[in-house]
């Protein structure tokens, strides 16, 4: 009997809380549409730029914060009481806080006209780490600018509304702000719409402009977990050996990659090939790898079979080892440093990812 009273008794709770539910949704239902108009028209006035981005008057929004409705219902509160006992001395007080809430409504929104947004070098990250994208602002005035900070669109206006990292502006001079985006997975993650805001000098006015900059970071593959199929022990599945660029015999040779060595170019062939050309030999204690994508097993997912090439780039670049990939039609010759590592990396990434430029 108690089991079957408790069943009855969750019954209308499930349903009181369907009903809340529906209700919510119905509520905020205007609101939604709502700030979707807001968000399409703030697109049309926004276009995606190369940069700089200067700010005009005509694209400076300015609206009160918390502070500045305060202020403004204790003007309303001042002006009643000057108004019930007829004092002059109160309604000399309260006009002047009105001057000065509105002359630092005038320097709020002075504060940020003018200044210019740029953009910066983006680094690349591997998939699920933090993107981040940093920002310029440059004050081509005579007069210096305080407080200005930046935030995405998608952010909360309450927390627009506080400046967690701000810059200062000196005459002529610039400074970087820095905004990090999550990646959730692989290729290119384009920076969205952010907004620049100030509320200098007094913090009763919130002033901002809408930004949107040609600005995109490369997403590598999430790498494979370290030590789940080390290269050396792959065998036949994707990792194979070839000749390196050793000092034992000579072996041929081959086109010059980024990050050869000068000393194993061959200068002799310079003027007959009109290109660089770099020595091979022969070694017998360690091998060049081969990073093969069709010796990896077919039944492998082709996120599964990236993740798994991207901790073998990974590790064979720890240790210095030179490397190459075939990827298809791709193919890296083997070679070493920070550039061949980004060129495959940025294969992996891109891989079946279509190109929009």
């Amino acid at each position: 009997m108690p089991r079957s009273s408790n069943a009855t008794a969750a019954i209308p709770e499930s349903r009181l809380r369907l009903s809340l539910e529906r209700f919510a949704l119905i509520f905020t239902q205007p609101f939604q549409g709502l700030q979707r108009r807001i968000n399409h028209w703030i697109a049309t006035r926004t276009p995606r730029v190369a940069g700089p981005w200067i700010v005009s008057r005509r694209r400076v929004y300015i609206l009160p914060t918390r502070y500045g409705y305060g202020y403004a219902l204790l003007l309303v509160v001042m002006l009643l009481g000057a108004m019930n006992y007829s004092n002059s001395m109160a309604f000399a007080l309260t006009f002047l806080l009105a001057g000065l809430g509105l002359i630092g409504m005038h320097h709020t929104h002075g504060n940020l006209v003018n200044v210019q947004v740029r953009q910066t070098r983006v680094m690349p990250v591997f998939a699920g780490e933090y993107a981040s994208f940093t920002i310029e602002l440059a004050n081509p005035a005579q007069a210096p600018r305080y407080a200005l900070s930046a935030a995405w669109q998608d952010d909360k206006f309450s927390d627009l509304m506080r400046s967690a990292f701000s810059v200062d502006l000196a005459a002529n001079h610039s400074a970087y702000l820095s905004l990090t985006q999550a990646s959730v997975q692989r290729g290119w993650l384009s920076a969205p719409r952010f907004a620049v805001y100030t509320e200098f000098p007094l913090g009763l006015f919130h002033a901002w402009t809408w930004v949107e900059l040609d600005m995109r970071c490369l997403v590598y593959p999430k790498a494979a977990p370290r030590g789940e199929r080390p290269f050396d022990s792959a065998g036949g599945h994707g990792v194979r050996s070839g000749p390196r660029s050793g000092q034992d015999d000579f072996a041929g040779l081959r086109n010059y990659q980024r990050g050869d060595a000068s000393r194993a170019i061959h200068w002799k062939s310079f003027p007959k090939q009109l290109r660089p050309m770099v020595k091979q030999f022969s070694e017998t204690l360690e091998n060049e790898l081969w990073f093969d994508w069709s010796g990896l097993p077919v039944s492998w997912e082709i996120e599964k079979r990236l993740s798994i090439l991207t901790r073998w780039i990974i590790d064979a670049d720890a240790q210095g080892r030179s490397y190459g990939l075939r990827l298809n039609a791709q193919i890296f010759a083997p070679a070493q440093g920070a550039a061949h590592r980004h060129e495959c990396l940025q294969a992996l990434a891109l891989f079946g990812v279509r190109s929009n430029d």
